[in-house]
C-alpha cells in the first residue's frame, strides 16, 4: 500500500469515530497525476447527493503531459464507490448525530487501484484541541527525557 496524500488537518479538527475504505472514479490523466504525488486534501468532505456519495474539495492538479486539456478543474466532485448499505448508514450517521464524512488518506491498494480512507468524525471544540497539544508537548518531552537518560 503506497500512500498518496494524507488530511493531516483532520485527524487535528476531528475526532474520528470510524473509518470506512472506498473506492474512487477517476480519469486516467488524474490517476497518473496522483502517481506523482500532486493532490491536496485539506479542508476536503464528502456528502450525500441524489443517492450516491460524493468528495468535494479535494484538488487533483491535471497532469501535465495529458493528452486532452479540456478538463483543467482539478477541483471537482469525485464519487465515492460504496455500496448502498454502507451510503446508508453514512447518511444516517450524518443526518441523525451531527457527524461529518470526511477523507482523511488516499492511497494505492495492492492491485494499483486507487482508495480512500473517509472517516465519521465529529468536529473537536478548541479546548480538546489545546488539550491535545498540551498532551503531545508533554509525551515528547518525556520521550526525550527518557532517551536522554538510558543514552547516561
Amino acid at each position: 500500500m503506497k500512500i498518496i496524500a494524507k488530511n493531516k488537518k483532520a485527524f487535528f479538527d476531528y475526532q474520528i469515530l470510524e473509518t470506512i475504505e472506498a473506492g474512487l472514479v477517476l480519469t486516467g490523466d488524474e490517476v497518473k497525476s496522483l502517481r506523482s504525488g500532486n493532490v491536496s486534501m485539506s479542508g476536503a468532505f464528502a456528502h450525500e447527493r441524489e443517492g450516491e456519495l460524493f468528495m468535494v474539495n479535494v484538488i487533483i492538479v491535471p497532469y501535465q503531459f495529458a493528452y486532452d486539456k479540456t478538463n483543467d478543474s482539478g477541483d471537482r466532485r469525485r464519487k465515492l464507490l460504496l455500496s448502498r448499505k454502507q451510503i446508508n448508514q453514512l447518511t444516517m450517521a450524518v443526518a441523525r448525530r451531527g457527524i461529518t464524512i470526511v477523507p482523511l488518506k488516499m492511497y494505492f491498494n495492492k492491485k494499483s487501484l486507487v482508495k480512500v480512507e473517509i472517516g465519521l468524525c465529529k468536529a473537536r471544540k478548541k479546548h480538546d484541541k489545546r488539550q491535545l497539544l498540551k498532551d503531545r508537548d508533554i509525551d515528547r518531552e518525556t520521550k526525550r527525557d527518557l532517551k536522554n537518560v538510558t543514552r547516561d
